[in-house]
C-alpha cells in the first residue's frame, strides 16, 4: 500500500504534546518544524490505510484548537524503505464511535476518497464539452460499426464521477454531494441524449448494425456487466487507482446504450431506441446499487455516530429502492424480449 504524509499545523505548545505522544508510540517517521508565527508543523509518515484512523484521532484531539489544520499528501517514495507497517499510537486512536468500524481491508482514507469523488461530480463547462465530444465519437463508432472508436469514446466520457458520487453520498448520507452528483449526471444524460438524437437525424443509423444491435438486445448478462462495472469502479477508487482508467468500466455500461438510444430515436426508430434506453436505465440502477454495496463492504462510514445513524437509514432506503427498481426493469426486459 502507498504511503501518505500527514502534516499537522498547531500552536507550538500543542505541537509539543503531539510530538511527545508520537515518541511514545510505534511511529518512527515524524518530525517537527518551527515557524516564525508561533505555529509548528508536525509531519507524520504512514501507510495510506492508516490515514483515516490517524485523521480521526487528530481531529478528535485538536479540532477545537485555534490554528489547527491537517493536510494529507501522497508520497511517491521515501528512504529508508519502512521495514514494517507502523502502528498509530494509542492516544491518537479515536474511539469506535468517533472513527467507526475498522477497515475490513487496506484502502485510502475516507477523506481522500471524498475529495476525489466530489471533485469528479462537479458540473462544469469542460465536463459538458467532454460529454459532447464523447457522444460524437460514440455516435460515429456505432454508425460505422467500429469497436475501436466506441472504446475511444468510453475513454473520453467522464461518467464515473457523478455515478460514484451518488453511491458515496448515499453511504455517507451527504445530501449536498448527492444533489451535486445528481445534477451533473442528469445534465450529462440530457446533453448526450439530445446531441445523439440530433446526430440520428443526419446520420440515419441502421438498427441492424452490429454495435447498435447489441445495445437494443437486452439480457441478464448486461445486468451482470453493469453490477461488475459499478463494483470494480468503487473497488479501484478506494484502492487509490487512477480514475481515468477505471472510468472506462462505468462508461462501457452507460455511454454506448445512451448514444444508441438517442441515434435511434432521432431517426424515428422508436422501439429499438426504447430498448437501448431501457438498457441504459438498467445499467444506471445496477451501477449505483453495486457502488453502495461495495462502499459498505469496504468500510466507508461517516466520522461521527449521529451521522452514521442517518447514513444507515439512508443506505437501507437506497438499497431497497435500487433493488425494487432493478426488479421492475428486469421484468420490463423479460417482457420486451
Amino acid at each position: 500500500m502507498a504511503q501518505r504524509l500527514v502534516k499537522v499545523l498547531l500552536p507550538a505548545e500543542r505541537a509539543g504534546e503531539l510530538v511527545e505522544e508520537l515518541e511514545r508510540s510505534d511511529i518512527s517517521g515524524f518530525w517537527q518544524e518551527e515557524r516564525d508565527d508561533g505555529q509548528s508543523v508536525v509531519s507524520v509518515l504512514c501507510g495510506s490505510e492508516q490515514v483515516e484512523e490517524l485523521i480521526a484521532g487528530l481531529n478528535s484531539r485538536f479540532s477545537g484548537v485555534q490554528g489547527f489544520r491537517l493536510i494529507v499528501l501522497p508520497v511517491e517514495a521515501s528512504l529508508p524503505v519502512p521495514e514494517r507497517t507502523v502502528q498509530v499510537g494509542k492516544g491518537l486512536i479515536a474511539t469506535e464511535e468517533e472513527a467507526g468500524p475498522k477497515t475490513p481491508s487496506p484502502r485510502i482514507s475516507r477523506e481522500e476518497l471524498y475529495s476525489d469523488v466530489s471533485d469528479g461530480a462537479v458540473l462544469s463547462l469542460p465536463y459538458l464539452v467532454l460529454i459532447c465530444l464523447s457522444t460524437v465519437v460514440a455516435a460515429i463508432g456505432l454508425v460505422r460499426d467500429n469497436v475501436a472508436v466506441v472504446i475511444g469514446a468510453m475513454v473520453i466520457a467522464p461518467l464515473l464521477g457523478p455515478n460514484v458520487g451518488l453511491s458515496l453520498a448515499t453511504t455517507l448520507a451527504d445530501y449536498d454531494l448527492g444533489r451535486t452528483a445528481m445534477k451533473t449526471f442528469l445534465a450529462a444524460v440530457a446533453l448526450a441524449l439530445a446531441l445523439s438524437a440530433a446526430l440520428g437525424l443526419a446520420l440515419v443509423p441502421d438498427p441492424a448494425t452490429g454495435e447498435i444491435a447489441t445495445r437494443t438486445e437486452i439480457s441478464l448478462y448486461d445486468i451482470v456487466l453493469a453490477l461488475a462495472a459499478g463494483a470494480a469502479g468503487v473497488m479501484a477508487l478506494t484502492s487509490g487507482a487512477a480514475s481515468a482508467v477505471i472510468g472506462v468500466m462505468v462508461a462501457v455500461a452507460l455511454l454506448p446504450p445512451l448514444v444508441a438510444g438517442g441515434l435511434l430515436l432521432g431517426s424515428s426508430r422508436w422501439a429499438a431506441g426504447g430498448n437501448a434506453l431501457l438498457l441504459f436505465g438498467v445499467n444506471v440502477v445496477s451501477i449505483n446499487l453495486a457502488g453502495v454495496l461495495t462502499f459498505l463492504l469496504r468500510g466507508i462510514r461517516p466520522m461521527t455516530w449521529w451521522e452514521e445513524d442517518r447514513a444507515k437509514r439512508s443506505t437501507r432506503t437506497a438499497i431497497l429502492f435500487w433493488t425494487l427498481l432493478l426488479a421492475v426493469l428486469v421484468a420490463a426486459v423479460l417482457l420486451a424480449n
